[in-house]
């Protein structure tokens, strides 16, 4: 699927992957969630907060239509409230088993191959928050899959609850443990897309609901060789808009 031509590269089709947090499996907003993926004419979209309820269902029916129709999701049907992973491609989509080392939390840690013309290796990841316990663990075990996938295409898209201190928030919330890991991703070869593209600009995909505070929690990290393949990385909000209600999060989207 062809979305678009990059500035100054006539010809060269461009791959947009979108990474997005809908919230609690979508619920009444599926609908505009659809829309809205649409509108952004995703190839790829990783979502994070996918449910096995039926508003989630639902939504992979409405992707599925929309020219997305590979699919693999993280949602288990005897716990169908628990926040889980989809990603829905205009290709075929390949399982890539989960290495030992790799997360140890298969609701919340999807690898696949996309089978693309040029065929690359994505995971689509929501890191648990620090109160839970599990973050570190699983920050630990996403930074040995960078590690093993680093000499291919590979992109780690999702939300990480995690971030730079001082750049990625408006009020401290990160520590060095979590700036450390995008540290080390880094030492690794691999990039943050938004840093790559926007440089130190601000930006939020998340504000906390009492402080109303900003934090960069949602990211797409590429691998040398899929880094050198960036045109742009942006941070949209479903409907226009924060205000619009479509999601708490902003989505992140990466051309290539």
């Amino acid at each position: 699927m062809v979305v678009g031509v990059a500035p100054g590269s006539v010809g060269r089709p461009l791959l947009r992957i979108v990474g997005w947090n809908i919230r609690a499996g979508g619920g009444r907003r599926v609908d505009r969630i659809a829309r809205a993926v649409a509108a952004w004419h995703a190839d790829v979209v990783v979502l994070s907060e996918f449910r096995g309820t039926p508003p989630s269902r639902n939504l992979a029916a409405l992707l599925r239509d929309q020219g997305l129709p590979f699919q693999r999701t993280t949602a288990d049907p005897q716990s169908p409230a628990l926040n889980a992973l989809l990603i829905a491609s205009a290709w075929p989509l390949q399982d890539t088993s989960p290495i030992a080392t790799g997360p140890q939390e298969p609701a919340r840690w999807l690898p696949v191959e996309v089978t693309s013309p040029e065929p690359f290796l994505l995971a689509g990841m929501h890191i648990p928050n620090r109160v839970s316990g599990r973050k570190y663990p699983f920050l630990t075990g996403a930074l040995r899959q960078a590690e093993l996938w680093k000499d291919g295409r590979a992109i780690l898209m999702g939300d990480t609850n995690s971030g730079k201190p001082h750049i990625d928030e408006e009020s401290p919330a990160f520590n060095h443990i979590e700036g450390g890991w995008i540290e080390s991703l880094e030492e690794l070869g691999w990039r943050d897309a938004y840093r790559q593209h926007a440089g130190h600009r601000r930006a939020y995909t998340w504000y906390s609901p009492n402080g109303n505070n900003g934090f960069r929690l949602d990211q797409a990290f590429l691998s040398p060789s899929v880094s050198a393949l960036l045109r742009r990385a942006t941070h949209r909000w479903g409907g226009g808009s924060r205000r619009a209600g479509v999601s708490d999060h902003a989505a992140v989207i990466v051309d290539l």
